[in-house]
C-alpha cells in the first residue's frame, strides 16, 4: 500500500511487537485505521533478517508462538527460522495486516506537536501525520559491529551474523568469528565442516545447557490440527516451566546450582581437552548471563580445526586480527556475533517529544518507562518491548501481547472518551521504575558476579523484567489512565 497522508495510530515495525499489535486492535475493530511502516521488504523482523546458518529459536515453538494464531505445523518444539518467519507471513495473510503494511519504509523522524497534538513522521518514502505512534522496532534489531581500529583496513569479508553474506563462500577460508552468544553457537558448528579453520574469540565464557529439542511427529501435529485444546495443553505446560525456571533466576537463586552441575557435565561430556575446558567454565552464576542451548556448540570448539581464543579481538590489520595478548591470527573472513544494541535503541534518536528533546536524550543511556510501554514528555507514543521487558527464562511473544491488550486498552479509552492527547505522569514513571529496580536486587542478574548486555551505560539493568510474566500481564491487565495526563477538545483533564 501506498503511504497515507494522516493515520490514526502508525505502528513501527512488522514483526513479533508490531503484528501483534494490529492484531489485536483488528480484533477488535476490524476497520480500524492502522498503518504499519516497515523498513524491510516483508514483514517478520528479527526473523526474516537472520538467515545465518542454524538459525532456530531457543524457547519452545508452543511457547513462542501468538496465543490468537496457533499452529500445529511446527517441525521441531524448537523451531527454525525459515518457518517462524513462514508463520509471520501467514499470520500477516489470515488477519489482513499484510494490507495495512507499507514495505521498504524507513522511520527518519517523529516530532510530537503540542498544538496540532499530533505526530509530524517523515520516512524514507514521504511525510504523513498521526495522532498515536506505536515504536516496535525491537530489541534485538540493530546489529553491534564493535568499532575496532584497522577494520576498514582488512582485504578479506567481514559481515554481522544478522546480516549474513550468502553470496560468499566459506569453503576452504580461515573464519574469525568475534562473539560467543546466542547467534555464534547455532552457527559455528554449521560452517565447521566447509570452512578450513574457525578461530573463536571469546571474551567471557557462558553456561551452556543441552537443547531439548526433537522432531514432532505426524501423529502429534494432526492431534493438534483436529484437537486444537491438547496444543494449548502443551503451551500451558512449557509456560509453567518456563515460569519455573524464572523464580529460580529471580525468587530462588539458590537453586541455580543444579542447572550449574548439568552445565558442567555436558561441558565435561562434550570436550576432551581439560584446558579448554577451563576456558568454556565461566566463573558466575548460571543465569547471570544468557543460558545457552547447544548440542554441538561444546564439542565443535573441541575439534582440530577449530581454535578457541579466550582474549577479545582488539584491533584488525590487513590480513588477520589481533587479539588483547598482542597475537595475530591471520584470517580470510570476519564474522561478528556481538549482538545487538538494545540499551541504545537507534528509534530512540529519532523521536523528539514536547520539550524538544529526543528519546535518547531523555534516557541518557539509561532507557526507563512506564509499564515498559509509555515514557513521560512523549505524548500518544507507545512502545513495544520497551525497557525492562526482555526475558531471561521464557517467550517475549507473551509479554508482546500483554502490551497489546494495555496499548489496545489505550486507543479504545481515547476513542470512547474522546481524548486527543495521552501522557503518563512523571511521577507514575518514577514509582514504577523504582519497584522494577527493588525486585532486580534479589535477581541473579544482580547477584550473580557478572558482566552483560542487561547493564546500560549508567550501570543499571535497564533490559530484563525481574519478576514472573504473569505479575507483568497482571499490571498490564488494564489501562489505569488515573496515571496519565489526558486532554479533551475540553481542555486538560487529570
Amino acid at each position: 500500500m501506498k503511504l497515507p497522508e494522516h493515520v490514526e495510530t502508525l505502528i513501527v515495525g512488522a514483526g513479533f511487537a508490531g503484528m501483534g499489535l494490529a492484531a489485536r486492535m483488528l480484533r477488535d475493530d476490524p476497520t480500524a485505521d492502522i498503518v504499519l511502516i516497515e523498513r524491510g521488504a516483508s514483514v517478520g523482523g528479527t526473523w526474516r533478517d537472520n538467515t545465518y546458518p542454524g538459525c532456530a529459536c531457543d524457547v519452545p515453538t508452543a511457547l513462542y508462538s501468538y496465543s490468537f494464531a496457533p499452529s500445529p505445523d511446527w517441525s521441531h518444539t524448537f523451531a527454525r527460522q525459515p518457518e517462524i518467519y513462514a508463520y509471520l507471513e501467514k499470520v500477516a495473510a489470515d488477519t489482513g495486516i499484510d494490507h495495512r503494511v507499507v514495505l521498504n519504509c524507513e522511520l527518519e523522524e517523529a516530532v510530537w506537536d503540542g498544538d496540532l497534538t499530533l505526530w509530524h513522521i517523515q520516512t524514507s518514502n514521504g511525510s504523513l501525520t498521526a495522532k498515536v505512534l506505536v515504536a516496535a522496532t525491537g530489541a534485538l534489531s540493530t546489529p553491534n559491529i564493535p568499532d575496532l581500529p584497522g577494520l576498514g583496513k582488512f582485504s578479506g569479508t567481514t559481515f554481522h551474523s544478522a546480516t549474513w553474506n550468502h553470496e560468499h563462500e566459506l569453503s576452504g577460508e580461515r573464519v574469525a568469528v568475534v562473539g560467543t552468544g546466542a547467534s555464534a553457537v547455532q552457527f559455528v558448528p554449521e560452517i565447521a565442516d566447509p570452512a578450513a579453520h574457525v578461530t573463536v574469540f571469546q571474551r567471557t565464557p557462558a553456561w551452556v545447557i543441552p537443547r531439548t529439542d526433537r522432531a514432532l511427529p505426524s501423529v502429534q501435529k494432526a492431534l493438534y490440527a483436529k484437537i486444537p485444546a491438547t496444543q494449548k495443553a502443551v503451551r500451558g505446560a512449557v509456560y509453567g516451566f518456563r515460569e519455573a525456571l524464572g523464580a529460580a533466576m529471580s525468587h530462588a537463586t539458590w537453586v541455580l546450582p543444579a542447572f550449574e552441575k548439568v552445565a558442567r557435565l555436558h561441558l565435561y561430556r562434550q570436550v576432551r581437552d581439560p584446558e579448554l575446558r577451563r576456558k568454556l567454565t565461566p566463573d558466575f552464576t548460571i543465569g547471570c548471563k544468557r543460558m545457552l542451548l547447544s548440542n554441538d556448540w561444546l564439542r565443535t570448539l573441541d575439534r582440530d580445526d577449530v581454535s578457541l581464543v579466550d582474549q577479545g579481538v582488539v584491533s584488525v590489520t590487513e590480513d588477520g586480527v589481533v587479539d588483547a595478548a598482542g597475537n595475530e591470527h591471520a584470517v580470510d573472513t570476519i564474522i561478528f556475533a556481538t549482538g545487538f544494541t538494545p540499551a541504545e535503541p537507534p528509534v530512540a534518536h529519532l523521536v523528539t517529544g514536547v520539550r524538544g528533546e529526543t528519546l535518547a536524550t531523555h534516557w541518557a543511556g539509561s532507557p526507563s518507562a512506564y509499564k515498559g510501554t509509555s515514557v513521560n514528555g512523549f505524548p500518544n507514543l507507545f512502545l513495544m518491548y520497551g525497557p525492562n521487558t526482555n526475558l531471561g527464562h521464557s517467550s517475549i511473544v507473551y509479554m508482546l501481547e500483554s502490551q497489546a491488550e494495555y496499548v489496545n486498552a489505550a486507543l479504545h479509552t481515547m476513542r470512547r472518551e474522546g481524548i486527543d492527547v495521552v501522557e503518563v505522569e512523571d511521577s507514575a514513571v518514577s514509582q514504577y521504575n523504582r519497584y522494577v529496580q527493588h525486585e532486580m536486587l534479589h535477581t541473579v542478574w544482580s547477584k550473580g558476579g557478572c558482566s552483560s548486555w542487561y547493564i546500560d551505560s549508567q550501570g543499571r539493568n535497564s533490559v530484563q523484567w525481574p519478576t514472573f510474566t504473569w505479575r507483568y500481564r497482571s499490571l498490564l491487565k488494564r489501562f489505569d489512565r488515573e496515571n496519565y495526563k489526558t486532554r479533551a477538545a475540553t481542555g486538560v483533564r487529570v
